[in-house]
Order: C-alpha cells, then sequence, then structure tokens
C-alpha cells in the first residue's frame, strides 16, 4: 500500500537529491551561469518592472473593468469583422513598441474579456514584433532588405498565425460565437471619447516612459527621447485629470497620489524612475482603498500582477542561466549558437528560429545580438527568421502564455512562429 500512495512523493525526493548532489557547483561556466541568470534577472527588475509591467497590469486591469465584453467582442470577437479585428490587432505593435513580457498583461485583459483567439494571438505576436523604431534601426545597421523583410514579414506573420489559430481551434471559436450572439448589448457608463482618453493616456505613459535613446544624438529620435520624461508627465496629468472628471476619483486624493511624485521630480531631476515610482505607489494607495469601479480596477490589476510576474521572473532566471546575457555566455556556449546558424540550411533556419523563440530580447537589443551574430558567420537567412520569432517570443512569455491559454493553444501558437520564421528566413536567404 505505500508503494501504491506513495511512489511519486518518493520519486520526486530521489531525483531532487540526485540534482543536488551532482550539482557542478565551482566549475567555471556553472558558477557563471547563476551569476548570468542573477544579473539578467536583476537587470530586468530594474529596467521592465516598473517602467514596462506596472504600467501594463494597470491597462490590463482598466480593460477588464472599463471596457465592456460587448465592446471587445464587437472589435475582436469570433463575430467581428475579420477585416477591422485582424487590422486593429496586427498594426498594435506600431503603436505601443513593447517587449514580449510587456504584451502580455494586455494580451490576457483582451482575450479573458471574449476576443476570439485569432485576433488574440494576432495582437501577442504583433505588439513586440511590428515595432517602428527596431525595424529602423535593423534597417540602419542590419541593411534596407533586411529592415524591409522584418517588417513585412512581421505584419504578415501577425495575419496568418492569428488566421492559422482561429482555423486550427474553429469548432471552439464557434461555439464562443453562437454563446456571445445571446448576450445583451452592454450599458454604457461614459461616452466613448472618455474612455478614449483615459486609455490613451496610460498607453502613452507606457510609450514614452520606455523611449530607448537613439544611437545617433541628433534627429527627430534623438529630440523624443530628450523630452521623454517631460511628455510621460504630461500624459500623468491627463490620466489623473480624466480619474478626476469622468472616474470618481476625489481631488484631494488626486493630490495626495501626485504630490510625492511632484515633488521627487523636482529634488531628483536627473533620477526619473524615483518620481516615477512615487507617482505609482500613490496611485496603487487611492485607488486600492477606494470603492467601486477604482477598488475593481485595482483589484483587476493586481489579479493580473500576481499571475504573471513570478512566472516572467522565474522565466528570465532560467533563460540567463541556459544563454546569459548579450555578448555574455550562460551554460551553452555562443559558438555553438554561431556554428549552428552559419549559411542558409533548413537546419540553421530553424535552429536560428528555436533559439531566438526562448531568448529573452528587451526591445531594441535584438538588433546588435543579430550583427554581433552576422559578424561571427550567421547567414541572413537565419538573422531574419531570428528577428522575426525573437522579439515577439520568449522563455518568460511562454510561460505566461500557457497560464492563459492553456498548453495545447501555446504549443501551437509557437510552433507557427517558429515554423513560418523558419520558412521566411529559408526564402530570404536564397535572393540574399
Amino acid at each position: 500500500m505505500f508503494w501504491k500512495n506513495e511512489w511519486k512523493a518518493l520519486l520526486a525526493i530521489v531525483a531532487g537529491f540526485l540534482v543536488f548532489y551532482y550539482l557542478p557547483v565551482g566549475t567555471p561556466r556553472f558558477d557563471n551561469a547563476v551569476f548570468e541568470a542573477l544579473h539578467l534577472a536583476r537587470w530586468y527588475a530594474e529596467e521592465h518592472v516598473l517602467l514596462c509591467l506596472v504600467p501594463a497590469f494597470f491597462i490590463a486591469g482598466a480593460i477588464a473593468v472599463f471596457v465592456s465584453q460587448g465592446s471587445v467582442m464587437k472589435y475582436l470577437g469570433p463575430n467581428a469583422n475579420k477585416v477591422c479585428a485582424y487590422g486593429v490587432a496586427s498594426c498594435s505593435g506600431t503603436i505601443l513598441a513593447v517587449c514580449s513580457c510587456t504584451i502580455l498583461p494586455l494580451f490576457a485583459g483582451i482575450y479573458r474579456m471574449g476576443a476570439g483567439l485569432g485576433p488574440a494571438t494576432a495582437f501577442l505576436y504583433s505588439g513586440p514584433a511590428i515595432n517602428v523604431l527596431a525595424i529602423i534601426l535593423t534597417a540602419r545597421i542590419l541593411g534596407p532588405s533586411l529592415g524591409i523583410a522584418r517588417a513585412l514579414g512581421a505584419i504578415l506573420f501577425s495575419v496568418l498565425i492569428g488566421l492559422a489559430m482561429h482555423f486550427i481551434y474553429r469548432n471552439e471559436e464557434l461555439e464562443k460565437a453562437k454563446a456571445q450572439a445571446h448576450m445583451p448589448e452592454p450599458a454604457v457608463s461614459r461616452p466613448l471619447w472618455q474612455n478614449a482618453v483615459y486609455f490613451f493616456s496610460m498607453v502613452g505613459i507606457l510609450v514614452f516612459a520606455n523611449w530607448g535613446r537613439p544611437m545617433e544624438p541628433e534627429g527627430l529620435w534623438f529630440a523624443i527621447w530628450s523630452a521623454k520624461w517631460a511628455v510621460t508627465g504630461g500624459f500623468a496629468v491627463i490620466f489623473f485629470a480624466s480619474l478626476v472628471l469622468w472616474f470618481g476619483l476625489t481631488p484631494l486624493r488626486a493630490v495626495l497620489a501626485l504630490l510625492p511624485a511632484a515633488i521627487l521630480a523636482f529634488l531628483f531631476p536627473g533620477a526619473p524612475v524615483i518620481p516615477f515610482t512615487a507617482g505609482v505607489v500613490g496611485l496603487s494607495a487611492v485607488t486600492s482603498t477606494a470603492k467601486g469601479e477604482l477598488g475593481e480596477w485595482f483589484g483587476s490589476s493586481w489579479g493580473y500582477a500576481k499571475q504573471i510576474l513570478p512566472l516572467l521572473l522565474f522565466g528570465v532566471l532560467i533563460a540567463g542561466m541556459l544563454l546569459g546575457r548579450p555578448e555574455r555566455e550562460g551554460l551553452i556556449p555562443s559558438e555553438w549558437v554561431a556554428w549552428a546558424v552559419g549559411g542558409n540550411s533548413l537546419a540553421a533556419n530553424f535552429l536560428a528560429s528555436l533559439a531566438g523563440a526562448f531568448m529573452y530580447f528587451a526591445t531594441l537589443t535584438e538588433v546588435p545580438i543579430v550583427q554581433g551574430l552576422m559578424g561571427s558567420g550567421m547567414g541572413k537567412g537565419p538573422a531574419l527568421a531570428l528577428l522575426l520569432a525573437g522579439p515577439a517570443l520568449s522563455l518568460p512569455n511562454m510561460l505566461v502564455i500557457r497560464s492563459v491559454m492553456g498548453t495545447g493553444k501555446t504549443v501551437v501558437f509557437v510552433s507557427l512562429v517558429v515554423v513560418m520564421a523558419t520558412l521566411s528566413g529559408i526564402v530570404y536567404g536564397a535572393f540574399f
């Protein structure tokens, strides 16, 4: 009876014992991989959690509370106009310019509110893939042909992946569409333009707080970067004004939330993250203690944070241990990657797509990484394959997607990205 009931626990204990017993502590590569994992996790916490994920959590929570399910289904649901739904989803990246992790709370928000699987996955791919700045940087550093191929491939991919997901799960989507057909028209609590201003201000904060410094210290992009925190502050004022005017936040509570951030911005002009953090804390304090919609908004945002953030941080640790940071190594030697993706063979393009799918790329970092790999012998076809698969996927990204739409759909989505990136690399490499 003991073995019948307890053999799984015993095997788990024995396996854990063997792992720790044979842990290669003291070997240079393993010790370096552990440090790389911790360095990458620290860098991720410094650069992405406050400025990227926290605004995204609030936006996702706002979608769940302030956007009616009927509205999401009308424009992105299974019964929505396909041209409109896929057009909006596939072009979202030109506005958001976010990484593969920041898009996750937004994807989870629209998917759980009733968006069709096709438009939702098109949005999931396009958010990080169709990044105007990254495409311009690709064309400037890696060549115009690669930049154009990346832009066209990313837009086409988002639509084809969405359509493929819809077709593969068409029976499930048909059932969802039938259920939605009988839902009543939602009551509207405020005009559409008020919700639009509110969401526009939050997206503005997300985009400009994460606006990266361009390589050349001149021109339009540099001018925007130079004024990014002033623009972010302007969007924050619009955001709090909309909360006071239309969402029931009292002027006193708005002042209490903003005042510490304003004082810290004056005291620490060279460290904008400090007042930004104070603003986030202030907003959290006034919404978490509020009743009605504002309290529900914070609760929904906190729910997304609890679900997504631990998975992301765990995934970043594993990715850092295996592959290291840019220009540094983890357990897998960079020479192996450079050797595997040379030429334009099917294997080279597939391995480039697969490696890109599991690596974590912050926004814009994929370009110098690919530049370094091409300098080590990477073919142009595999370079495009990595650029099409890498920014849209990562190991942390996959863990969260699985928690949102299940293992089966996640495997299909990742497989579609890898296969299509592989084929695109082969075709591009044959001509260039």
